[in-house]
């Protein structure tokens, strides 16, 4: 049985004030958990066992997926206590897999999107018996990442830090699969980086790290501006998700209170149950959740309004995040780049 490890245990304090009541991979992504996302494509590579690592807020991922039955998926959750790095989380982790010392086990950041070929990818790994596959894309300016080269036949030679002049356009991605002795091995109850200790350690012990190259979509949802664009690139087809019911709108309403007709929801928009929109109300590029209010006249652009929240007639919204039942008054121009409702 093919299975997978998904590290959902992380805080999202770049998502604040939104993941103060909601983990950061339960946030809507056109209209759905981003987890979601991510399990539809484990399953679409044929993972049937999923173990979830969480860490913050763990009981809200089985409330929301229980045993995975309603995503065609088996789902393990196993929690941290304390932080662990991403190699102690994997490790951890472990104690919910099934897999014998051979076997392949696939491993995602909880917080990437990824259109790359994941059934591929698993099979390269197995077809070359690596101990460990990344996926590797190709960005047009690697400074802001460590880079990763390799040698002809795919083989990983370095894993480099952040540099002024990279030697490789090729970075980590955030996709793995690991063979399942390689996560053993890993340190049990330590803190342990996998990108700065276990492969690096693997290497040096001469052992064999591939490289599945591929430049495919590729989003990590770690910021706002990041969130929304993600969502905005699934729901206009941008970004491949066998989790998204693809539509020939511009938008994607769950059940949306039109107040009037005169409403303008565009650019990828996502507008949830139970919101309402005031007439000449206009939503772009933007994620609005649940129960969300938006004023006559309003203008909400590349931005997140969170649950309950209100923006009042006339307000202008732009690049910013409103946390959950926080209120914009009638009129307000709201700074670009604003966080309100941070309150811890």
């Amino acid at each position: 049985m093919r299975e997978a490890v998904l590290l959902v245990g992380g805080q999202g304090t770049r998502l604040r004030p939104l993941t103060l009541t909601t983990p950061k991979p339960l946030l809507p992504v056109a209209g759905i958990p981003f987890l979601a996302h991510q399990l539809a494509a484990l399953r679409h590579a044929g993972v049937e066992h999923v173990v979830l690592a969480t860490s913050y807020r763990s009981e809200v991922f089985a409330e929301t997926f229980g045993d995975g039955s309603p995503v065609g998926l088996r789902i393990t959750y196993v929690h941290e206590d304390q932080p662990l790095g991403t190699g102690g989380a994997i490790r951890n982790a472990a104690e919910g897999l099934t897999s014998g010392p051979d076997e392949p086990v696939v491993i995602l950041n909880g917080d990437v999107l990824s259109g790359h070929d994941l059934g591929g990818q698993l099979a390269f790994h197995q077809q070359v018996a690596a101990d460990v596959t990344l996926h590797l894309v190709e960005v047009a300016d690697a400074r802001a990442y460590g880079c990763v080269p390799t040698d002809a036949e795919g083989r990983v030679t370095e894993f480099l830090e952040k540099m002024d002049n990279p030697v490789t356009s090729w970075v980590n991605a955030g996709a793995y699969v690991f063979r399942r002795s390689v996560i053993d091995a890993i340190p049990a109850g330590q803190v342990v980086s996998v990108e700065r200790e276990t492969f690096p350690g693997l290497l040096a012990a001469g052992r064999d790290v591939r490289a599945w190259k591929e430049t495919a979509y590729w989003c990590d949802v770690g910021t706002p501006e990041a969130l929304v664009r993600c969502s905005a690139d699934v729901v206009l087809g941008v970004a491949p998700s066998a989790a998204y019911l693809q539509s020939a709108a511009p938008a994607w309403f769950g059940d949306p209170k039109l107040s009037h007709d005169d409403v303008e929801v565009v650019g990828g928009s996502t507008v949830a149950a139970g919101a309402v929109l005031g007439a000449g109300a206009v939503v772009d590029a933007s994620i609005v959740m649940a129960g969300a209010s938006i004023g006559a006249g309003a203008t909400v652009t590349r931005s997140v309004i969170g649950a309950g929240a209100v923006v009042g007639a006339g307000a202008v919204v732009v690049d910013s995040v409103l946390g959950d039942a926080t209120t914009v008054d009638p009129g307000v121009h709201v700074a670009a780049g604003s966080r309100l409702g941070l309150t811890s």
